[in-house]
């Protein structure tokens, strides 16, 4: 084992499947989680949560990917718990106020090529620097360099760029029935993130990792096969991972849902970790090691549902299924759960889930 080592030493050593003196630490709790623990004492209103929890990796940069960005969201309905909106894709989507979740796709403009071409497209080959936050990324950059964490750049990469265009019915439809449209709007929102990101990264300076959001799974099965991922997508990806190899940076894949199938493409694109690995949706931690460790770093993969139950002895059995046959058998890996933390969990739980996984991770069961 090494000597102490700090986060940014710690994270980088991970992804360069290089020995650590203990795993990284990651956490993600809800706006709505981090309003409860705050309202119970535990953290203060104006206190950093990435420093509370001695967090090792830190991120920001997000580049806006909505296409028309003077189209103001516009509000269509509005009821005490929900608000449906047109946004500046064109889609119109219901939106919860009184909890977090993702919005529900009622309706879309762009349906196909033709809507793609005429509402979409034309705002997004051209640079706009309103869709890059120069003072967020530069301040969380500056904090991480002074707390000596890990920083990684972190949006969305074309898959996540295009079905809020289009919703994923469409989108799929559009990648089955027509291909070149598919290959046409995932390498332009490619090559529009990647524009961003040159000029992003030449006035503030380079991350020391890039984490791309790509959800392209859901319950047991991936969105689409590994030969349509190869067509389409992972070309894009391979435009955006060869880009962050060129300026030193190693890629972290989100992905939720089942993609075990994708893997191997992705690999091949030059993905370096995958996160999130759901284990409701299918995925295994240790049976992704056993195929693909000796590559890839892992990143998560704890069933949250363990931690929400806030049983010490789930959270125990949880981390000895997942951590001793990966990092027992010298894999690589970040500790994080398979999915953001919801506010059912407790504060004192989240602090045992950190204290245990990095326990068991040095061998003490």
């Amino acid at each position: 084992m090494a000597t102490y080592m700090t986060s940014k030493e710690r994270v980088g050593n991970t992804l360069n499947l290089k020995p650590v003196d203990r795993i990284a630490v990651a956490l993600d709790p809800w706006p709505a989680t981090i309003e409860r623990w705050k309202s119970q004492g535990h953290i203060k209103d104006c206190e950093d949560i990435f420093e509370h929890f001695n967090q090792d990796i830190r991120g920001g940069g997000w580049i806006n990917s909505v296409a028309n960005l003077d189209r103001k969201d516009i509000v269509l309905e509005e009821t005490e718990e929900t608000k449906l909106v047109l946004d500046g894709n064109g889609a119109k989507l219901r939106r919860h106020k009184l909890h977090d979740s993702t919005p529900e796709h009622v309706d879309f403009t762009v349906k196909d090529r033709n809507g793609y071409e005429e509402y979409i497209k034309p705002y997004i080959t051209k640079v706009d620097r309103r869709r890059i936050p120069f003072e967020e990324y530069r301040k969380s950059k500056q904090i991480a360099a002074e707390h000596e964490r890990f920083f990684v750049w972190t949006g969305l990469a074309p898959f996540e760029q295009m079905h809020p265009v289009c919703g994923h019915e469409y989108m799929l439809m559009g990648m089955a029935l027509d291909p070149g449209w598919s290959k046409d709007m995932a390498m332009t929102f490619a090559k529009m993130t990647l524009n961003h990101l040159e000029i992003l990264f030449a006035e503030e300076g380079s991350p020391d990792g890039m984490w791309f959001f790509e959800d392209m799974g859901y319950k047991f099965k991936s969105f689409m096969s590994p030969a349509m991922y190869k067509e389409i997508i992972q070309p894009t990806h391979k435009l955006l991972f060869d880009y962050s190899h060129s300026i030193g940076c190693k890629v972290i894949v989100h992905s939720c849902g089942f993609v075990e199938p994708l893997v191997p493409g992705l690999i091949e694109a030059g993905m370096d970790c995958l996160q999130a690995m759901e284990v409701k949706a299918g995925m295994d931690m240790p049976r992704l090691f056993r195929k693909f460790g000796d590559k890839i770093s892992l990143f998560g993969g704890i069933d949250a549902m363990a931690i929400i139950s806030n049983d010490p002895e789930q959270i125990d059995a949880e981390l000895m299924r997942n951590i001793p046959p990966v990092v027992g058998k010298g894999g690589s890996y970040i500790l994080h759960s398979d999915h953001s933390e919801p506010p059912d969990i407790d504060y004192e739980t989240i602090w045992y889930f950190i204290r245990r996984g990095i326990e068991i991770a040095a061998g003490k069961n």
